[in-house]
């Protein structure tokens, strides 16, 4: 089982440091979206891993029966950990993968020694008094978008998502989005869109920083404050001066430095 995942998933370790950090990418990129901050974690070895949702993932390996849950993907993230021999790293998760890392935190604490969460949203959905950033009917239209014009709405969606005036980045965004087949970037959307996990955060006992824009158009920061007040270990929070959902491809300078900063206060 190990081995066929980490072959599937092409898992990668690199660097040579004692201490393992985890790069787990978000929904519409794979493991390249991190080219550009490995240069600042030289000191560690770096897991790298492509979602099973990824573009560059051979489609025969997402199960539409298994996948309906996030807890799936946390059973792919902690089976790659057991069978690589890692008993404690640090995560670094974007959005997806944030979410990724915080139930798998929870199931196995004694795993990690830090939550380091990108783009972080425990709910996308508006509810009651809860504002995620959208309301149902706006998430359906966006549905019924990729289902029509998939290639259209990838045009439309990668600027809005990069936000940042970052040509290349859009580039990159729509690179691995387009890589994506259709009907598993819709159906891995709508799982992302109906999870909640508000519920789960104060189980958390992991120590986490958030790292969000100043700008997001998937996460306002009313729910970075949300998560912090929450979060059931000890958190942190740092704003980064820029816009977008990807800072990764499109702020790496600005991102990189304040990743290592956190992993340092372990």
């Amino acid at each position: 089982m190990g081995n066929i995942l980490l072959e599937a998933l092409h898992v990668r370790v690199i660097g040579s440091g004692e201490k393992f950090v985890v790069l787990a990418h978000g929904l519409g990129t794979d493991q390249s979206a991190w080219h550009r901050i490995l240069p600042h974690f030289t000191r560690y070895r770096v897991i790298l891993y492509d979602l099973v949702c990824a573009g560059s993932v051979n489609p025969d390996y997402f199960d539409f029966n298994r996948y309906t849950t996030l807890d799936a993907y946390v059973d792919d993230l902690l089976n790659i950990l057991d069978a690589l021999n890692v008993d404690r790293c640090a995560y670094v998760g974007h959005s997806l993968s944030a979410m990724i890392g915080i139930l798998a935190s929870i199931r196995r604490p004694e795993l990690f020694t830090k939550l380091i969460l990108i783009g972080a949203s425990p709910r996308f959905l508006n509810d009651h008094d809860y504002q995620g950033g959208f309301e149902e009917g706006e998430i359906e239209e966006v549905f019924s978008a990729m289902e029509a014009n998939y290639e259209a709405w990838v045009f439309g969606f990668a600027p809005l998502a990069v936000g940042a005036d970052v040509p290349a980045a859009v580039r990159e965004f729509s690179r691995t989005l387009f890589n994506m087949r259709p009907d598993i970037s819709l159906f891995v959307s709508r799982t992302v869109f109906n999870s909640d996990l508000r519920g789960f955060l104060g189980l958390v006992k992991v120590p986490c920083c958030i790292i969000q824009t100043a700008k997001d158009v998937s996460v306002p920061i009313s729910v970075t404050e949300y998560l912090r007040k929450h979060l059931g270990g000890r958190t942190t929070v740092k704003i980064l001066k820029t816009e977008g959902h990807l800072p990764h491809l499109s702020a790496p300078a600005m991102l990189g430095p304040v990743i290592r900063q956190a992993l340092s206060r372990n």
